[in-house]
């Protein structure tokens, strides 16, 4: 009688709140790190590494936060083989129900001969004395030898085997650089299952970064070889080029899974809702052809492949968009559509609303139906985001007009207000110069708020479809050193670039971006 393997279980590691949010531009607040990991929970994730505690007070009340307030998965706090780091980030897991540290220390040799100045005796020490220290406060710890791939393979087989000696249940092999190849992976991988000892009493992780593109091809040859959890982030976000992604990855198992043998527990139509959210908050754009959750993954223009389509799904078609959460229609909602329904709406798209802040979104979107007869998936999402983006008790847009006329300068007439609800006081400026009538605007609230900034980046989209599509408007500024976000949604994108422009000073106003704040060198 011949029975069937079962496919191995594969632990997904999500590291969008710690190395996601070191891409340029993508820090979060508190509330928005939330959001992120409630999202993640949702999504079946396994361990989520929420921050880096020692790095800012900010960093460090985010994992607190999350450990005490996200169930159903591990979280996790990075910390540098260094004692203070390790007794931070137990300061804040220790109140979670269910925690693991992770302590890194760089291995390669350009890293032991330039940056820490170490023999490969000390690193070994210092591997060890940090595990240790780890594993004197919780059970849960995992070591990553830091630029691993490029780190000579008997010395890494050496560090991993003491480190696993030390009490390290998870032993990470990062790429950090993602100089690996497929090939090359695959051998380090093997080499560490066949050479070292005790491998059998950890689980082996793999961490690529995607410099040469090879993130998600890098991970699957780990896979092959012994691997038992990826480290991923969500959109693929990440330093430089980014991280293995986790939506590829995951997919990739699953419809794989007679090559692989291996499977996860991602629940993976939640995949583009958790894509959308962390796009939204992060405001880094998916790229419309992206792998899973890109606008085109799914469509199929060439007549050939819609012939294809019409008559069998499966000639063109290797996954079907409902599986990763694309719904057949996003047409939803109309005027007439009640509270519960869109609440139900909201939480389908990954949101999870207060009863205070379901009243707010539900007076926005009563608003909205008054302007346009269809309301899609986009545009409640940009709703909700816009929202949750204001900040209280700071400049309100009362009112603008604005004239242009090519080869002329625009004139400009705005009026803010600043105050408490029943509290404000309005203020009023006109402006007369400009390359044009968002620029006038900007420089019109750049007078009234005593805030001069730096415009780094400025684009608008549609958030859903029709000309009466409302404009999604995200900036970013440069004001003393430090950068700010600004989010903003109208049927009129002149107005959208205004709301915008008036939410990133906003921030400025309360440091919102505090946590951006550069890591302590030791």
């Amino acid at each position: 009688m011949s029975t069937t393997k079962q496919p191995r279980q594969i632990t997904i590691f999500d590291t969008t709140l710690r190395d996601g949010e070191q891409s340029p531009g993508c820090s979060m607040n508190l509330d928005e790190k939330l959001e992120v990991a409630q999202s993640l929970a949702d999504l079946g994730v396994d361990v989520i590494e929420a921050g880096f505690p020692i790095t800012s007070v900010g960093d460090f009340e985010a994992v607190r936060e999350i450990a005490t307030t996200i169930s159903g998965t591990t979280i996790c706090g990075l910390a540098r083989c260094h004692q203070r780091d390790i007794d931070r980030a137990w300061e804040a897991l220790k109140d979670g129900d269910n925690v693991r540290i992770h302590v890194f220390l760089a291995t390669s040799a350009i890293h032991r001969e330039f940056k820490l100045k170490m023999d490969k005796a000390e690193i070994i020490h210092r591997a060890v004395e940090g595990v240790t220290r780890a594993k004197s406060f919780c059970d849960n710890i995992e070591f990553s030898p830091e630029d691993a791939a490029r780190t000579e393979i008997d010395f890494l087989c050496e560090v991993v085997e003491a480190a696993i000696t030390a009490g390290a249940t998870t032993v990470n092999i990062p790429d950090t650089v993602g100089y690996a190849t497929p090939a090359h992976f695959a051998s380090v991988i093997s080499s560490l299952v066949n050479r070292v000892p005790n491998i059998d009493q950890a689980v082996i992780s793999v961490h690529c970064h995607n410099d040469l593109g090879l993130a998600v091809a890098n991970s699957l040859a780990a896979v092959e070889n012994g691997a038992g959890q990826i480290e991923c982030t969500i959109n693929g976000l990440g330093e430089r080029a980014g991280n293995c992604s986790l939506e590829e990855v995951v997919m990739a198992l699953r419809t794989r899974e007679d090559y692989y043998q291996a499977t996860t527990k991602i629940n993976t139509p939640r995949l583009v809702p958790a894509s959308r959210l962390v796009s939204n908050i992060t405001g880094m754009l998916v790229q419309r052809n992206k792998a899973i959750v890109g606008r085109n993954a799914f469509a199929h223009e060439a007549g050939i492949h819609q012939d294809g389509m019409l008559k069998e799904r499966t000639t063109y078609e290797i996954m079907r968009p409902e599986d990763v959460g694309f719904t057949q229609t996003d047409l939803v909602l109309g005027k007439h559509s009640g509270r519960a329904a869109l609440a139900d709406r909201a939480k389908a798209l990954g949101y999870h609303l207060t009863d205070e802040q379901l009243v707010t979104f539900f007076d926005d979107f009563k608003a909205l139906a008054d302007k346009k007869k269809e309301i899609y998936d986009g545009d409640l999402a940009a709703l909700i985001e816009q929202r949750k983006s204001q900040v209280v008790d700071q400049w309100q847009l009362v009112s603008y007009e604005v004239q242009a006329t090519s080869g002329q300068a625009p004139n400009a007439t705005l009026t803010l207000a600043r105050g408490p609800k029943g509290k404000t006081k309005d203020v009023t400026k006109s402006i007369d110069t400009g390359d044009g009538p968002l620029d006038a605007l900007f420089r019109a609230i750049e007078e009234i708020t005593g805030k001069s900034v730096v415009l780094r980046d400025f684009r608008v989209q549609s958030a859903s479809r029709g000309k009466d599509a409302q404009g999604e408007s995200s900036i970013e500024v440069e004001y003393q050193g430090k950068t700010y976000r600004g989010r903003g949604v109208s049927t009129d994108t002149v107005e959208a670039g205004t709301r915008a422009f008036l939410n990133a000073i906003n921030h400025i106003e309360i440091g919102a971006a505090e946590h951006n704040q550069q890591q302590p060198t030791v």
